[in-house]
């Protein structure tokens, strides 16, 4: 005869302490993971089409709403001062105003066979009635410029103004121990200009320069798309390690679960 089909022994009340507890911890990893994604996806930043000094870059500015409760109705983006633009041309964005502020400098800067007495010192977007930035989305907002200078990086701070009338200013160096300032202005690293076949081999790398001050709205090329994409994939790596934390705890908790409640049945004494 067959031994009788015994009930699953109650889980012992330590145990039941131990699957609270990882659950309890799965789910402040999944939270900590997921705000260290928001956090770093909610930084205005900057994607540049070329780097190289000497050419012209496209810059395309990633404007993400933070507030959960207002919209962006204002994005100003200032130009380096001591790293003055000789051309500067903004790409018309539907629904917003671009005004573009031109300031004379203290003292003529050549560059190449180029002398500017005055420059481009920021650009604001401005949106129209009716229109902004709302809580959950963002925008691009995108500059020709050039030529990039032979520094280290370029910087551009900027204020992000909401229909509240509160102002972000993005514009926080980098902290002293090398981690990220609470409201870190946007920048890329220029690299060197390319020499003899390197030259050669990227041709056009400098591209066609526009003309000296110009504010006319550039062709929207194969460039423009690929500096936004550039934008998006900055979150990337943030989701992805979020997603795949989030999945590691809930498969640690399930193992867990099922090891702890196993059914424990004596032995058939015959």
């Amino acid at each position: 005869m067959s031994a009788p089909t015994l009930p699953a022994a109650p889980t012992p009340r330590p145990a039941r302490r131990l699957l609270h507890r990882l659950g309890g911890l799965a789910a402040l990893t999944a939270v900590g993971l997921f705000a260290g994604a928001g956090v770093a996806a909610a930084h205005v930043s900057v994607a540049a089409s070329s780097t190289e000094a000497g050419s012209y870059s496209l810059l395309t500015f990633r404007v993400p709403n933070e507030s959960a409760t207002a919209g962006t109705v204002a994005v100003k983006v200032e130009i380096p001062a001591d790293h003055p633009l000789a051309s500067v041309s903004y790409e018309a964005v539907p629904g917003w105003t671009t005004t573009v502020q031109k300031d004379t400098l203290p003292s003529p800067v050549v560059q190449g066979d180029l002398t500017l007495t005055e420059a481009v010192s920021s650009v604001t977007w401005t949106a129209d009635a009716g229109t902004s930035i709302e809580p959950g989305q963002f925008a691009r907002f995108a500059l020709s410029v050039g030529p990039l200078p032979d520094i280290d990086a370029l910087t551009f701070p900027a204020d992000q103004t909401y229909s509240d009338g509160s102002v972000v200013r993005w514009a926080d160096p980098e902290n002293a121990d090398g981690s990220e300032a609470e409201h870190p202005a946007p920048s890329f690293t220029i690299t060197p200009a390319a020499t003899g076949a390197d030259a050669d081999h990227h041709g056009g790398a400098t591209g066609s320069a526009p003309a000296t001050g110009t504010t006319e709205v550039p062709a929207v090329t194969d460039t423009a798309t690929t500096a936004a994409a550039t934008a998006d994939d900055t979150d990337s790596p943030a989701r992805t390690l979020g997603i795949v934390g989030i999945v590691v705890a809930a498969v640690a908790l399930l193992t867990a679960a099922i090891g702890l409640r196993r059914p424990h049945l004596k032995k058939d004494p015959s």
